[in-house]
């Protein structure tokens, strides 16, 4: 969706201040407008679920998306490759959107593309996706590969995996969208690394995203990089937010609080997620799984009440004393 389609400039404002900006579960104006699709068709926002602005335009995005690293890259299994479409189509159905992979993912991208040719117009994708390739000069035939195996006409979103190469690669996709081949630009870092670099490309260069490592045993990101997203207007999408199955490993003997079922949490996975997609600063989350209950389980986070500063604070506090 862009600019145009809202009622008002300021209005479209005060809502991406808002501290919870999930209207889009309440039937707001905003809420109810269209959102693009990929490459052509507008796709409404699921009611219900939780969505926020991506700021360089408004679009609204669920704040619930798919990874697939590690776990789509199951070769040519078919039976693997079946499941993963099916992940896919119960992800489209609770309302997701967001789905990101990279080439460095081994075979992700291309059962994505199998499981969006197979579902067809039910699968209203966002793809993000990664140049991963030390040459900039090899980054647009890498690019054009990558769309092949997802077979969409255009990508949502590109993104500078892990900063390889950015000073190359970064002007080819800010070129791209110049020229409407490419939606959105962003540059991703995992795991803590390069906060200092990734600061700077965040105050210097006018991406829309930023992807970045962020849970409740991860919080550095809350210091600087998140605040200066909401200052800089960049989208922010979250990557491992259980620490690739650490987080929920570490705790899963522990018993939640009592209070988490107020929020609609009952497992861990979903107060771990709640934490994370309720922070006024994150845009999305992407949890990667090859489970269908558990993308259905990841789902049904953006939906219900959501955590304030001060529960959030009790959250960290919680699992902090464990």
């Amino acid at each position: 969706m862009h600019s145009r389609h809202l009622t008002h400039p300021s209005r479209r404002a005060a809502i991406q201040r808002l501290m919870w900006p999930g209207l889009a579960a309440l039937g707001t104006p905003l809420a109810q407008a269209q959102v693009a699709l990929g490459g052509g068709a507008p796709v409404q926002p699921t009611p219900g679920v939780a969505h926020k602005p991506i700021h360089s335009s408004g679009e609204l995005l669920p704040v619930v998306g798919l990874g697939s690293w590690i776990t789509f890259n199951v070769g040519d299994d078919t039976v693997a490759r079946a499941a993963c479409t099916e992940v896919m189509r119960a992800f489209f159905a609770a309302g997701g959107r967001m789905i990101d992979s990279s080439p460095m993912y081994g075979s992700s991208q291309a059962v994505i593309g199998q499981g969006l040719a197979t579902l067809g117009a039910s699968a209203p994708v966002f793809s993000a996706d990664k140049v991963w390739i030390s040459s900039g000069a090899r980054g647009p035939r890498q690019i054009e590969e990558s769309r092949q195996h997802w077979r969409v006409p255009r990508f949502d979103l590109l993104q500078v995996h892990n900063l390889l190469a950015w000073e190359d690669h970064l002007p080819q996709l800010l070129a791209m969208k110049a020229a409407g081949r490419l939606r959105y630009v962003g540059i991703t870092t995992s795991e803590g690394r390069r906060h200092r670099d990734l600061e700077a490309i965040m105050r210097s260069q006018p991406i829309d995203f930023v992807q970045l490592s962020y849970s409740l045993l991860d919080r550095d990101v809350e210091a600087r990089l998140l605040p200066l997203a909401r200052e800089r207007r960049i989208a922010v999408i979250v990557n491992r937010p259980f620490r690739r199955g650490e987080l929920l490993e570490a705790l899963a003997r522990r018993p939640l609080p009592p209070w988490a079922a107020a929020m609609g949490c009952n497992t861990w996975a979903a107060f771990a997620l709640k934490f994370v997609v309720s922070h006024p600063d994150v845009t999305c989350a992407i949890p990667a799984t090859r489970q269908v209950a558990h993308v259905r389980e990841n789902l049904a986070v953006a939906r219900g009440v959501m955590p304030d500063a001060a529960t959030r604070q009790r959250m960290a506090a919680y699992v902090a004393s464990l």
